[in-house]
């Protein structure tokens, strides 16, 4: 297809990046992967803290303790709030949720 007045033609990178010139697009591109790159990172990161975590479960209920100790996820909360701000608290909710339910 043509472009045309009422048409006119958008660059393939336009949709992809919404970046107006290559130079932007290859810039955005590249931060991309980089994104992509630590979130499989992170997301390696956050199953190995739920195996660890399903260790420490395991032992404190073998030895008679309950599931979860409020007292250390009040601790972690505090520790992500301090650092990321009041979206850490959310941030730390969720892994805590990840990382208490699996026994």
């Amino acid at each position: 297809m043509t472009a045309t007045a009422a048409q006119p033609q958008i660059s393939a990178a336009t949709p992809a990046s919404a970046a107006r010139t290559d130079e932007a697009t290859n810039v955005i591109t590249g931060a991309r992967e980089r994104v992509d790159t630590l979130d499989d990172r992170i997301i390696g990161l956050i199953q190995e803290r739920m195996a660890v975590s399903a260790v420490i479960q395991e032992t404190r209920i073998a030895s008679g303790g309950r599931r979860v100790n409020l007292s250390r996820e009040m601790e972690i909360l505090g520790h992500y709030r301090d650092a990321l701000g009041k979206p850490g608290t959310t941030l730390a909710m969720t892994l805590l949720e990840l990382c208490r339910g699996r026994i």
